[in-house]
């Protein structure tokens, strides 16, 4: 079960994956060591998978955004090609989608001729891959990982008033 406080701490390490035990438990008025015993919980059922830092795709010099529609001749739950998709340096997220095609890849190149490098050295020696859609993107609007999370009704501010009550 997730309580209001993990919420708390799951939402703060979305937002900034470096704030301190210290700081969370300041707004929780907690003790710090609480806090980093919660986030090891976290951490082992799951729930945090990871830490990374957010680079800036244009400062590293891949400022071109694409997606690309993927057909297979794979058999229905087959995902061969999608691992094989899945090691391309460039591609940062591979999608088993519904529909026409079988997979939606987001990847990030230098420019159009990268991009056509990686679609012919990479994803045309899959063999499985009968065909590709490519879609460039000329402007990004929003971009995150951070996910809508929500406290089931509970929120946050209640279990604050909660916890100062019963001290």
């Amino acid at each position: 079960m997730i309580d209001a406080v993990d919420w708390h701490i799951l939402n703060n390490l979305q937002t900034n994956a470096r704030i301190s035990n210290v700081d969370i438990a300041r707004k929780l008025r907690m003790a710090p060591s609480a806090i980093l015993e919660r986030i090891r919980r976290l951490e082992k059922r799951g729930l945090i998978t990871g830490y990374e830092a957010r680079l800036s795709p244009l400062a590293v010099g891949l400022g071109l955004l694409v997606f690309v529609f993927v057909r297979t001749d794979e058999k229905v739950g087959m995902v061969a090609a999608a691992e094989l998709v899945a090691e391309i340096p460039e591609v940062l997220e591979v999608h088993h989608v519904a529909g026409e095609d079988c997979y939606l890849v987001k990847l990030r190149v230098k420019d159009t001729e990268h991009l056509s490098r990686v679609m012919r050295e990479r994803l045309g020696q899959i063999k499985a891959i009968r065909s590709t859609r490519t879609t460039i993107a000329l402007e990004t609007i929003k971009e995150t990982a951070k996910l809508p999370l929500f406290d089931q009704g509970r929120t946050i501010e209640k279990a604050k008033r909660r916890r100062k009550s019963s001290n």
